[in-house]
């Protein structure tokens, strides 16, 4: 490790992070402009890379590392960044799968710290200019990529869209996955002004896609699409696709595949390189998203044998991910009613029905309500727990009393993911399943402790 690497992320961590202290209520502290003076000052690097910009409630991470594989899958030297990261902060800046070396990080931090330091300088309203640790980090991706040379970028958008520190970028093609509640004191408490924020990445003149079917959330997506003269490639409209679920019965945990055609092509019917039906969404989306890309530029095209040896190399942790055997231990990121929804939906059409035991804890202006109500009923046993390393924890104390309330049942509860895995052992037996959701935070942590875990073998993602 670099003598100076443990000095350049304290200068990063000092720095505001609302991923640690929750988003303010107040999207207007959120502000695009500093961020437009911090990239002139690196000399401007995102703008000749050629990017594809997703946003979205959820499966923007999924769509992003799907769309990131087949287009390295294709000979195309790819940039992938992604937030939060979920053990060291390199996993937020990939290029063809291989996150940025610590070193990297030190030289990145170094040479945006002396922009960081005139943009600050250079304006009179110190207080309000001083630059966050989104700001910062999604500064040196973007340089990180130019210095590289990457023939593509694929951009997740941290939250929101509209506002978001991302959207300073001017995208081949934006990506709109999903539309459900999160976030809502900040995008809004209805479906169409969370899809009016999110649509805010659409650029005039921009191909974009959209995941939505129908309802307000898509009837807002259009109105963007239409004041900004974007081409809006819509599922439904343009393209569709058949999610097809594994044989049963199921004795092991099995993937669905999907079958996909486009206004451009059939795709015909790949196996999905993630667990759960929603993936099939996720899929659709990115194929679409690569025939958008392939019109505007032809030397990213991307083919159906591309994206099967893309998804078959591809790992996304924290994602339905299997870490261990006899029990299998199942670890998600969901946070929020939807993603829960759609773990849900997973544990009953991708998993054997065996005795399950779920460990949770998620964070304090999450949907608690809605991620037990879909959880609950899949689980004979629950442990309420917290992850311990951000201030954000919801207290174990409050989700018991939450399932009790809810389902009239008496959860386990301890203060530390390591000792929740424990409990859990010794509750589910080698022949059930756990599963660690509620928070990416959460997520990480158990698969720390996991990992240092003796007796549990790594099985590394989907189990085919």
């Amino acid at each position: 490790m670099p003598p100076d690497y443990q000095d350049r992320l304290e200068y990063l961590y000092n720095r505001l992070n609302y991923e640690w202290l929750g988003m303010p209520r107040i999207p207007a502290e959120l502000k695009l402009g500093r961020m437009r003076r911090l990239l002139r000052a690196l000399g401007d690097p995102h703008l000749g890379l050629p990017i594809v910009h997703i946003a979205g409630t959820k499966g923007k991470g999924s769509t992003a590392v799907m769309m990131a594989a087949g287009l390295s899958a294709s000979g195309v030297w790819t940039g992938l960044y992604t937030s939060p990261h979920l053990h060291r902060l390199e996993e937020r800046f990939v290029i063809d799968g291989r996150p940025a070396e610590p070193a990297e990080i030190v030289a990145l931090v170094d040479d945006v710290r002396e922009a960081v330091d005139r943009v600050e300088a250079e304006d009179i309203r110190c207080q309000e200019c001083r630059l966050t640790f989104f700001e910062i980090t999604t500064a040196m991706g973007l340089l990180h990529f130019a210095r590289r040379n990457v023939g593509a970028v694929v951009l997740e958008v941290g939250m929101g869209g509209r506002l978001d520190s991302t959207n300073v970028v001017h995208p081949r093609v934006s990506i709109i996955t999903s539309i459900s509640f999160d976030h809502t004191r900040q995008l809004g408490n209805t479906l169409g002004a969370i899809a009016y924020e999110k649509a805010g990445i659409l650029k005039r003149g921009r191909p974009a896609v959209s995941g939505e079917r129908a309802g307000e959330a898509r009837e807002a997506i259009r109105r963007v699409a239409d004041q900004r003269h974007c081409r809006l490639l819509e599922l439904g409209e343009n393209f569709e696709f058949e999610a097809i679920p594994p044989s049963r019965p199921i004795t092991r945990p099995s993937p669905f595949q999907v079958a996909v055609k486009t206004w451009r092509r059939d795709w015909g019917t790949l196996v999905l390189p993630m667990l759960g039906p929603h993936q099939a969404h996720n899929a659709a989306v990115a194929l679409a998203g690569f025939d958008a890309l392939a019109e505007v530029e032809p030397r990213l095209s991307v083919d159906p044998a591309d994206v099967a040896r893309g998804f078959a190399a591809l790992e996304w942790p924290a994602r339905v991910e299997i870490l261990g055997d006899r029990p299998l231990l199942v670890i998600d990121g969901a946070h929020n009613g939807a993603s829960a929804e759609a773990l849900a939906a997973t544990l009953r059409e991708c998993f054997p029905n065996v005795r399950r035991t779920l460990v949770f804890g998620t964070t304090r202006d999450k949907d608690l309500r809605g991620q037990l109500q879909a959880l609950l009923p899949l689980f004979d046993e629950v442990i309420a727990t917290q992850y311990v390393e951000n201030p954000r924890a919801l207290s174990p104390e409050t989700v018991v009393s939450a399932v009790l309330m809810l389902a009239g049942r008496t959860a386990h509860l301890t203060n530390d993911p390591a000792e929740a895995l424990d409990l859990a052992r010794g509750l589910t037996g080698p022949e059930g399943l756990i599963c660690v959701t509620g928070s990416l935070f959460l997520a990480a942590e158990s698969r720390a402790a996991i990992r240092k875990h003796p007796t549990t073998p790594l099985l590394g993602g989907v189990v085919r």
